[in-house]
Order: structure tokens, then C-alpha cells, then sequence
């Protein structure tokens, strides 16, 4: 059976250390059997690797790099929480887009993490989400993608 670790090797994905909370809260809380990861933004060494608003510059393809590198985050997250060889399924990924009030492709924004889901955990990585326009983001990034895991025993 492949582990999810050699099918990410793979994929040529290294995944980084689960990045520490940028203020007062937890980057995963675990009540089982589902585990909450807080969002994640598109965070390369610590630092933003996108920055700006859809429809204002960044364009579908680099926000849709931008939610690729959220989802990697968030399965950073699962493995800090020790439980990457565990996931059940994929259940739900809230996606917020910063954009402009014209912008309106949120949703091939976010497939980026969505479709990084799949790809990584096949059939349990399909998931319900929201793909929601906000007005701005922390450190001015494009992106962030928070994400609810079930996790088995």
C-alpha cells in the first residue's frame, strides 16, 4: 500500500513544517474523529509567495498557485498533527480569495487546493467548500484555505 508520504515524494512535493500560529489561536485542533486545521496562506520559508487581489493583478493562475500552495500547507498541518497516514476523508475547505468587487471566478481560485486534495488522497480527498471573495487577507497574500479532516482511529 503507498503511503501518503511516497505518493507526495512522487509528486516531487516537499511538505514544510506546519507554519506556527500568526496570532492567538492553534494551527489544528483534533475532536474526534475530525480535525479542524486553521487557515492556511500561500506561505513558502515563513514568507508570502503570492501577494495582491484577484481582478487587481494576480491573476487565475497564480491564485489558483496560490490555493496549491495552501492545500500543501494544510497537509503540513495534518502531518504536524501526526496524522497524515490516517485521513478518512477530506470533508470541507472554506477558500477565501481577495479580490476585487468584479472579480467573480473564486472558484478557479480555489480549485487549486481542491484539486490538490484529489490528486493527493483520491476519492477521500473530494470535499464540500466555499470559495468566498473577501475585501483583504493577512500579509496581503491572495489566499487563504482553511480545511476539516476526518480523521480514523
Amino acid at each position: 500500500m503507498e503511503t501518503i508520504e511516497r505518493k507526495l515524494s512522487a509528486m516531487g512535493l516537499v511538505l514544510p513544517s506546519g507554519a506556527p500560529p500568526a496570532a492567538n489561536y492553534l494551527p489544528f485542533i483534533r475532536s474526534h474523529p475530525l480535525l479542524f486545521i486553521s487557515g492556511q496562506l500561500p506561505l513558502r520559508d515563513g514568507r508570502p509567495a503570492f501577494a495582491g487581489r484577484l481582478g487587481d493583478g494576480v491573476s487565475i493562475e497564480d491564485g489558483y498557485a496560490a490555493a496549491r500552495l495552501c492545500a500543501i500547507n494544510i497537509i503540513a498541518q495534518i502531518k504536524a498533527a501526526g496524522c497524515l497516514e490516517r485521513v478518512h476523508r477530506v470533508v470541507r475547505l472554506g477558500g477565501f480569495v481577495s479580490a476585487t468587487t468584479e472579480f467573480t471566478d473564486h472558484p478557479k481560485v480555489v480549485n487549486g487546493a481542491s484539486d490538490l486534495f484529489v490528486e493527493v488522497f483520491g476519492e477521500a480527498g473530494r470535499h464540500a467548500r466555499a470559495a468566498v471573495g473577501v475585501s483583504s487577507l493577512p500579509f496581503g497574500v491572495p489566499v487563504e484555505v482553511d480545511a476539516v479532516i476526518e480523521i480514523t482511529n
